[in-house]
């Protein structure tokens, strides 16, 4: 029968060494897969890279936080000040009907925008730092819908309807029924309202496709009583819509076709509920998708699901959405006790939790306990790791050694920040739920530029496409502009 071994590329395919089929090389035990497999992850490579650069070049900020959710976009020539009360550097500001926390998508010329429309008036949401975790009383009926508004004027060009209904689930007083951002590739965009289903247009607001996941109980691991709403966000991997579901009963991580809605696969994960958004990590060997969790901050592969490496030790609410800068990939939470902020190797396999005491190993560069950002993604610019707590603490490591270089509280009126922040041209943009947005020097000293306000409470994270940053604010997208 023949003597089996592993291939030692690919590492799955089986090679019988005493009678190999014509096609395998005997010699260095790798099979026919395998050397195909080494050209497709080249030619994957030479398409992320390429994606990744004509998706900057042309301007679009395709999926929550940009391109692999970076929050980065140079070469802008943002202004530092504006007023909206005055006009300076405001280009246009654009009244967005109904609800939602999610930020602005773009591509091309055309800002997509997600919204919960409630049939009843002046609903809105409690902003502010607080430890209450009870649900909003509005169970009315609601529509939920796809928004394009045009990138130069601001004018709205058509909404079309996902669903309609009476909300499944209660949401948090702090949230919306449309908690998430959406996705595009230039095809496709992508909607997901938890329980309401994900829906796919294409890029005139033609409904394409719509899914039901099933319920999605999503709220305070210790209160399972408490329902606070999904708000992680769809992201595209190829031909893949990939969500993250985890919630109060069955977890699990899902892949869409994204022509026709349907599961290529769908792997189980014994995790708690969770709101962060999955990141494509889009090495040349090595493809993976970064997942943030309680129970296990995983990486899989994103064709199939398989799971690459695990990394345990993380707070029991994780939100924050995992980033990477070359091979470094920065995961984060900030549920006491225990806030971690860990910097993985992108070429970490299998368990990689630390020990006891324990700060760092062969796998995991740097860690730190009591720094990590409950809400807000933390940000890599330059060789520097910038985290934001709700509170208004920002601090600074540097990215290799994990050293503080900083920690810093910004002086806001009390709401605190929820949203994340973005960079460019040297500077970081910090949005606070009062409408504040604070501008800061990047580098290893604190240097606060401006704090300029748009006049209305901002939930959402901001997006920077052509020299212009959007925010989106409680009832108003707000285009500014160096004019």
């Amino acid at each position: 029968m023949g003597k089996w071994a592993n291939c030692q590329i690919c590492k799955w395919g089986n090679i019988n060494l005493l009678n190999q089929p014509t096609g395998y090389g005997r010699r260095s035990f790798q099979c026919f897969d395998a050397s195909m497999l080494q050209y497709f992850n080249a030619c994957l490579f030479i398409f992320f890279l390429t994606t990744f650069v004509s998706a900057q070049s042309a301007g679009n900020w395709p999926s929550f936080r940009g391109q692999h959710a970076s929050g980065v976009m140079d070469q802008q020539d943002l202004p530092t000040t504006w007023d909206v009360d005055s006009g300076k550097n405001i280009r246009w500001k654009t009244a967005i009907p109904g609800l939602s926390h999610a930020s602005p998508i773009i591509w091309d010329d055309v800002i997509y925008m997600v919204s919960a429309i409630s049939s009843m008036d002046s609903v809105g949401f409690k902003h502010g730092l607080y430890g209450a975790g009870t649900a909003s009383s509005d169970r009315s009926l609601h529509k939920w819908v796809l928004i394009a508004v045009d990138k130069e004027s601001g004018k709205i060009n058509w909404q079309s309807i996902a669903t309609e209904g009476i909300p499944i689930d209660k949401r948090h007083v702090k949230a919306t029924y449309a908690n998430s951002t959406p996705v595009t590739d230039g095809r496709y965009i992508v909607a997901w309202f938890g329980s309401q289903g994900a829906y796919a247009f294409n890029m005139d607001g033609t409904k394409v496709w719509e899914r039901d996941l099933g319920r999605m109980d999503v709220g305070a691991y210790d209160a399972p009583a408490y329902e606070w709403g999904v708000a992680s966000s769809p992201i595209i991997y190829q031909d893949l819509v990939i969500l993250q579901c985890d919630t109060q009963g069955e977890s699990f991580l899902i892949a869409l076709d994204i022509h026709s809605g349907k599961t290529v696969w769908q792997v189980d994960r014994e995790e708690l509920p969770s709101w962060g958004t999955p990141t494509i990590y889009p090495d040349a060997k090595r493809p993976q998708l970064i997942t943030n969790g309680s129970v296990f901050i995983r990486s899989y592969n994103p064709a199939d699901g398989s799971l690459l490496w695990q990394l345990g030790g993380s707070s029991k609410i994780t939100a924050p959405t995992p980033i990477f800068k070359e091979d470094i990939i920065v995961v984060a939470s900030g549920r006491r006790p225990e806030k971690p902020i860990f910097a993985v190797r992108a070429d970490a396999k299998g368990d990689i939790t630390l020990g006891e005491k324990q700060t760092a190993n062969n796998a995991v560069l740097w860690s730190k306990t009591r720094r990590g950002p409950y809400m807000p993604t933390p940000i890599i610019y330059g060789n520097y790791v910038y985290t934001l707590q709700n509170q208004g603490i920002l601090d600074c490591f540097d990215l290799e050694s994990g050293e503080e270089l900083y920690r810093q509280r910004l002086t806001h009126r009390g709401g605190g920040f929820s949203a994340s922040p973005v960079a460019s041209d040297g500077r970081l943009y910090l949005p606070g739920e009062d409408g504040d947005v604070f501008v800061v020097e990047a580098g290893a000293t604190y240097k606060e530029l401006a704090v300029n306000s748009i006049g209305e409470l901002q939930m959402a994270s901001p997006a920077i496409s052509a020299g212009t940053l959007y925010l989106r604010g409680e009832r108003h997208l707000f285009a500014i502009v160096q004019e």
